[in-house]
């Protein structure tokens, strides 16, 4: 019988310990997570009390993964591997030097492409025509160990940061099931990354969805499918009030409408029409502190 150690507190971290709740060979410990008070940390945050009870595991919260108390929870919970999944802190050379060489991540890229931090933003502001969910063998560099496996798929044109999300759950149950009975059975696959074709995403945080209306309308519409649920959404203002944007659609327009940048040319059924730096861009789903907003009137992002 294996052990393993948990470490997450997202979606994905749930997809894993399901996997690991009907998986032979395999017991869960323990599961390391957020306390419930820094939930803000992650958008899609899940409160894993649930899961780690059916596995019969303690469920340890930390805010760091670091510190000495943590490093001792999961010593003496003796696992063969730890499973760090869905979980932004670094990982130090003290917590990898628990289980040495045996420390699996989950990166939602097509590993070395993409490596560092939001990566499911960057696929889709980047136009990726295909991406892939990677299991890696984590080292002391960035995404930057042995592959363990790795399932490519494609990403629409059109493709939303929900949906994107969603097929990266489909992948990581996937690899993870496929991986589980060969770590049973002590075998362990290791394919080096080639370093020819790494690249690395920069951190993204919630101020980077602010709608600057002087891009074309491709431009700012990609970056409201990148940054929509289960993130922040692109935003802007209208004086002090913010308006979150959470699904648009390009009009083509022809130049038949003359207005400026972020300045609402029209409202029909609840859509907004928008004049960006190249033509229109029409708001479908939208969220705002009022009821109502005026006709003709300029919404103002980034630095138009």
């Amino acid at each position: 019988m294996k052990r393993a150690v948990v470490i997450g507190a997202v979606g994905s971290t749930e997809v894993v310990l399901d996997a690991f709740a009907v998986a032979d060979g395999w017991e869960v410990p323990l599961v390391v997570t957020l306390p419930l008070d820094l939930s803000a940390r992650h958008s899609d945050f899940v409160d894993l009390d649930r899961q780690a009870g059916l596995l019969g595991a303690s469920l340890y919260r930390t805010a760091k993964t670091n510190d000495h108390e943590t490093l001792n929870r999961i010593a003496r919970a003796e696992p063969d591997y730890i499973f760090v999944v869905g979980w932004s802190q670094l990982c130090g050379p003290d917590f990898l030097a628990l289980r040495p060489g045996k420390v699996i991540g989950y990166h939602p890229a097509a590993l070395p492409r993409l490596r560092g931090r939001a990566a499911l933003p960057w696929t889709i502001l980047l136009d990726e025509k295909i991406t892939a969910g990677s299991l890696f063998w984590m080292e002391e560099g960035t995404d930057d160990g042995d592959l363990l496996a790795q399932s490519y798929f494609h990403v629409a044109p059109d493709e939303t940061a929900q949906e994107l999300y969603d097929k990266h759950m489909i992948a990581l149950r996937d690899l993870i099931d496929q991986s589980l009975p060969k770590l049973a059975r002590d075998e362990e696959p290791r394919r080096a990354q080639d370093e020819r074709y790494a690249t690395w995403a920069a951190k993204r945080t919630a101020a980077d969805g602010l709608i600057d209306w002087r891009e074309d309308a491709r431009s700012i519409d990609r970056l409201v499918r990148a940054v929509g649920h289960p993130y922040p959404g692109a935003f802007t203002h209208m004086g002090e009030e913010k308006l979150v944007v959470w699904r648009s659609e390009i009009v083509a327009d022809a130049g038949m409408h003359h207005a400026a940048p972020g300045q609402i040319v029209d409202r029909t059924n609840g859509a907004l029409l928008v004049m960006t730096g190249d033509g229109l861009l029409r708001l479908t789903e939208w969220e705002w502190g009022k009821d109502a907003l005026p006709r003709q009137h300029a919404i103002m992002g980034g630095q138009a």
